[in-house]
């Protein structure tokens, strides 16, 4: 299970939403995987859609493509200070993140560390993630809280690479057009 950690796009993944896509897994279990795209900013910046929630989100302070799953819909992820003592509303999902009821109560000064709302989230039916994965489509990498709100979501892609040990470093020199290699 991969649950709490990262899929990172190789170039096997060529076109599409998760192109060159860094992806936070939520949740991953026998019924299959739920996460969301950290790296694809939107357009729209979240006071436009949701303005109460503006204040609470982290730089920057816009939508985030989650993934191709119910666009239509929103999603938002927070990191708390307490596990213990999560805002009203916060339902954990891996360590110190969870998911955030949008139709709840907003949290107090400190309860959250961050939240990044999301417009859709990547979903996998059982077996679906383990097999992209074997055919080499994902990298599944530790997280760090940090990247779920990294002030800098364009550069997620090759940061979490270049942190890696051992040969996978390499991977954030890919050129975005491999054909100019």
């Amino acid at each position: 299970m991969v649950r709490g950690r990262l899929l990172v796009a190789t170039s096997a993944i060529q076109s599409g939403p998760f192109w060159r896509s860094v992806v936070y897994v939520l949740d991953h279990d026998e019924d299959g995987a739920l996460g969301v795209i950290v790296n694809h900013p939107l357009e729209s910046d979240v006071d436009e859609v949701l303005p109460e929630w503006a204040d609470c989100v982290n730089a920057p302070g816009c939508l985030f493509e989650g993934g191709p799953v119910a666009m239509d819909s929103a999603l938002a992820v927070g990191v708390v200070s307490d596990v213990t003592s999560g805002p009203a509303g916060w339902r954990q999902m891996a360590g110190r993140v969870g998911l955030v009821d949008l139709e709840g109560p907003l949290p107090e000064g400190g309860e959250l560390l961050g939240l990044r709302v999301f417009a859709g989230y990547a979903g996998w039916t059982p077996g679906q993630l383990e097999a992209e994965i074997e055919e080499g489509a994902w990298l599944v990498l530790p997280a760090e809280e940090g990247d779920l709100l990294s002030p800098v979501p364009d550069r997620l892609w090759s940061e979490v690479l270049r942190r890696q040990p051992g040969e996978t470093r390499f991977w954030s020199t890919l050129p975005v057009d491999p054909a100019q290699n």
